[in-house]
């Protein structure tokens, strides 16, 4: 009898690129946005950073597309080699905020902190652990944020989260149409909450102070649909369902930024992202067979620290110009690396500027490049190891209007 132990994982939703693509300023300086108070977007960043922004109604819009590619080799002595054909990815965010009296603001966010769409395609050597998949979560933060006096800021955003995924693999059973395969797909919602504290203890410094928290993603019923040989339809019910719990971790982040100048402003930021909580992956069916187990999987994430600095330098009154980096290790254990989640160390290097041809409106445009470094790895349930190395492209365009 077959055993069905290729265990299902969608930790591409908690892990993947969190690249944090929520505005187009910030991207271009390095995703740095803790200590940054420049419009609406900075309800994501720094709720308490809000009521400090200078205009009394502001709004920002964008999108920026993913490309993204991974490679792999398998171990040697083997010569396979595959790469992703992904198809391109469009995160994107919206901002809106008014400033209720002169201490309060109120605004509302949506964007899309989590997505990923992976194909590696249904011939090649780890079709057993993931063959294609799409993912789309949506966030909604009603915001409040309140001036307290000159130098202090403090606000908060209650997230309501949506989430809607789609897995597919190869099971290890052959019939006259080749492999078995599965489809998985569910959807979720959760809740969680967004904290920020902003302070301007001195004219042209800035210092902010986040923390977003863990959000749990419970999928309750979700469709697990079997195409296997007719002879193994009662192992392999044609449709089952699954349910699963996944968390998304909290982040503390800290950073401050300086204008040396009227022209020049510098900012850094340190996030830390508590991975540590995805410790397993369970995953319970609902009609269970000699060959259809529940199950449970390690994963043995690591809590992260990234390091992002960046800068910005008005040339003139109508154009500004924007530079940054940033390093963030990989929180996946080499030993339960699958290729779901190819998340290695990666370096992000960022550009960007604004333009205003009008006055209260800008065209923010960025560009983010990611080096996925060359790492070899081994998801050792399966026996499945190899090289991978990733690279991401990701152009953005955004608006923002205040008034």
């Amino acid at each position: 009898m077959i055993t069905f132990f290729a265990i299902l994982s969608w930790s591409a939703f908690a892990g993947g690129y969190q690249v944090g693509l929520h505005g187009q300023k910030q991207i271009g300086m390095g995703l740095v946005g803790t200590s940054l108070a420049w419009d609406a977007s900075c309800m994501f960043y720094n709720p308490g950073a809000l009521s400090f922004t200078a205009q009394k109604y502001s709004f920002a819009a964008g999108v920026s597309p993913i490309r993204s590619i991974v490679k792999f080799q398998k171990t040697w002595p083997s010569a396979y080699e595959a790469k992703t054909d992904n198809k391109l990815g469009t995160p994107f965010y919206f901002y809106g905020a008014a400033r209720i009296n002169k201490f309060m603001n109120f605004g509302v966010a949506v964007n899309t902190p989590y997505g990923n769409s992976l194909t590696w395609g249904k011939e090649w050597a780890g079709r057993y652990l993931i063959t294609d998949l799409k993912l789309s979560a949506i966030f909604f933060q009603p915001t409040l944020s309140i001036k307290l006096n000159e130098f202090v800021g403090i606000g908060l955003g209650l997230v309501y989260a949506t989430g809607d995924v789609e897995l597919n693999k190869a099971i290890p059973v052959s019939g006259v149409d080749g492999d078995g395969q599965v489809s998985i797909t569910g959807k979720t919602k959760a809740w969680g909450f967004n904290a920020g504290l902003f302070l301007k203890p001195v004219n042209k410094l800035s210092v902010g102070i986040n923390f977003r928290s863990k959000i749990m993603m419970d999928v309750t019923d979700g469709d697990a649909k079997f195409v296997v040989p007719a002879t193994l339809g009662t192992n392999f019910p044609a449709s089952n369902k699954v349910s699963t719990s996944l968390p998304l971790p909290a982040n503390l982040d800290f950073g401050m930024s300086y204008e040396f100048s009227d022209k020049l402003n510098v900012a850094f930021s340190i996030n830390n992202v508590l991975w540590s909580v995805y410790d397993t992956l369970a995953f319970d069916f609902a009609k269970n067979t000699p060959a259809l187990a529940d199950s449970k999987g390690p994963r043995s994430y690591k809590n992260t620290v990234i390091y992002r600095i960046g800068a910005e330098y008005k040339t003139c009154s109508f154009f500004t110009l924007r530079v940054g980096g940033y390093f963030d290790p990989s929180p996946v254990n080499s030993q339960y690396f699958s290729p779901e989640t190819p998340s290695l160390d990666n370096t992000g290097l960022t550009a960007g500027f604004s333009i205003m041809p009008v006055k209260k409106m800008s065209i923010d445009m960025s560009f983010l490049y990611i080096m996925g470094k060359e790492k070899s790895v081994t998801y050792a349930p399966d026996n499945f190891s190899g090289k991978y190395k990733a690279s991401i492209y990701i152009p953005g365009f955004g608006l923002t209007f205040n008034f």
